[in-house]
């Protein structure tokens, strides 16, 4: 059986690995000139910067990739456990070791607010229910039937779906900044943490599980490992190719068009690219009313703002992964996701690999990147403008209370918005996660992984079932082998 899968993100790779180990003769078509999709690495003098996803979680996601192969992991790839999580810094100079320990957890939460050390143990023991029934049962099957999901509801509503999870994390916690900690999980999936349904709150258990964990070399050695097994395996890698058409015939894949150029005939055609884009953009294939109805009041996930730079000084106390809070949560949010405009009270992720990993910079060098949630391109912000205005804010921040004389000591920088997600990686309005994942548009109100459309036609990645995030779309691959 051939098959094609469309874009090299997570979720079309692991698409183009498990096809392969069932038989099928697999093509893998990229638009850049390398492999990862978000996850792309940019090297500047020396300096190494992933692209997208730096925080690694269910290795084992990874590692059943080649062991599909009967191919040791460990010859592709090396997986580094991190001892410290995240390092949670507030304005007033707070600081939170959040990390696998629970005696450090307790010990400082205890500091905050001896009441919350109860109401955290009841937290972590609500949120294994939630990951045992949304990720250990669910994440990995088709959510294609509408009589599947009424199923699920009696549980989902047992589990406080209803709730936020910022919402469900109040109910155990009263301390606001605990709340913060606890409810930021969504972000890391393109969610703001007031809208998206506490089911989402598995995240918080997920890492507990199985930790957090940093690919030596960066997240593109994963990648390479990746593309080594492909190659192994004889997966057909077509790169610097954009499919410009998806063919059908009486609604059935017959083939795709290549740079509006020629033709490549498939019985099965793999999406990892954004839905939207492939349903708007790729087919001509006539879609119903209720499906048109269902893409029509799909809400977005916010964009992002990436600013990489690389340091002649190296940040010895800076942490591999610091969150830093704005005065405002809830109000910044708001900002973001609802009205659409850019606030200067900003919170940021601040990604320093080099902390654990030397070779990601020079020698006598250190390596960053942050990250800032902005509004999508629906908020018509000219980043041509603002974007400038963006870094400056970013370094004045981080200036202030993280990397002391910053501004002289950067050697090596550039900057992404949201206008290279919407036209270097096809998400509709430059998205950073393709849609949010509230209640409404979580499981069967998603996009299908098996296409309502078109016979032959598959998606894996963000936007489908069960979401963004490196174990989302690894899990959407696997859901390929119930329904393919």
């Amino acid at each position: 059986m051939k098959s094609v899968v469309i874009g090299s993100g997570f979720g079309g790779i692991a698409a183009a690995l498990r096809l392969r180990a069932k038989g099928h003769e697999v093509t893998l078509v990229e638009k850049q000139k390398d492999l990862g999709g978000r996850a792309r690495v940019f090297n500047k003098n020396g300096f190494k910067f992933d692209g997208g996803p730096t925080v690694i979680t269910a290795p084992h996601l990874i590692y059943e990739l080649f062991e599909l192969f009967n191919k040791k992991p460990e010859n592709y790839l090396k997986l580094k456990p991190l001892d410290i999580w995240y390092r949670f810094l507030f304005e007033d100079g707070f600081k939170f070791d959040y990390s696998g320990d629970e005696d450090s957890m307790i010990s400082q939460i205890e500091k905050i607010n001896k009441q919350d050390v109860k109401g955290y143990n009841q937290l972590v023991n609500f949120t294994k229910k939630i990951f045992d029934k949304g990720f250990t049962e669910l994440s990995d099957v088709p959510f294609d039937k509408p009589f599947f999901m009424i199923k699920q509801i009696p549980a989902l509503v047992g589990l406080k779906s209803y709730k936020s999870v910022y919402s469900l994390v109040s109910s155990y916690i009263e301390d606001e900044k605990l709340r913060r900690m606890l409810s930021m999980h969504p972000l890391l999936v393109g969610g703001n943490p007031f809208t998206t349904t506490s089911i989402y709150g598995l995240i918080l258990y997920l890492e507990k599980k199985w930790g957090i964990h940093y690919s030596m070399g960066g997240t593109g050695q994963i990648i390479k490992g990746f593309e080594k097994l492909m190659l192994e395996e004889k997966i057909n890698i077509l790169k610097e190719s954009e499919v410009t058409k998806i063919k059908t015939k009486d609604k059935k894949i017959t083939s795709i068009e290549i740079n509006n150029n020629y033709s490549l005939e498939t019985e099965n055609v793999i999406c990892n690219a954004d839905p939207p884009g492939v349903y708007e953009n790729l087919i001509n294939t006539k879609q119903n009313f209720i499906f048109e109805w269902k893409q029509s009041r799909m809400d977005y996930s916010m964009g992002l703002f990436v600013y990489y730079f690389g340091t002649k000084k190296v940040y010895e106390n800076v942490a591999h992964h610091t969150i830093k809070f704005g005065n405002k949560y809830k109000e910044h949010l708001d900002d973001i996701f609802e009205k659409k405009k850019l606030n200067s009270d900003i919170s940021y992720y601040l990604h320093r690999p080099s902390a654990t990993d030397k070779t990601m910079a020079p020698e006598g060098h250190d390596c960053f990147y942050v990250l800032v949630p902005v509004p999508n391109n629906q908020s018509n912000i000219d980043w041509s403008v603002e974007g400038e205005k963006m870094k400056n804010l970013v370094i004045e921040k981080m200036q202030l209370h993280l990397l002391p004389n910053l501004k002289d000591n950067i050697v090596e920088d550039f900057y992404l918005t949201p206008n290279y997600f919407e036209k270097e990686l096809n998400t509709k309005f430059g998205s950073g996660f393709s849609i949010q994942p509230k209640f409404s548009q979580s499981a069967y109100f998603r996009f299908h992984n098996k296409s309502e459309i078109c016979k032959g036609l598959y998606f894996v990645g963000a936007g489908t079932h069960p979401g963004a995030g490196v174990p989302g779309v690894l899990s959407s691959a696997k859901v390929l082998d119930k329904i393919l």
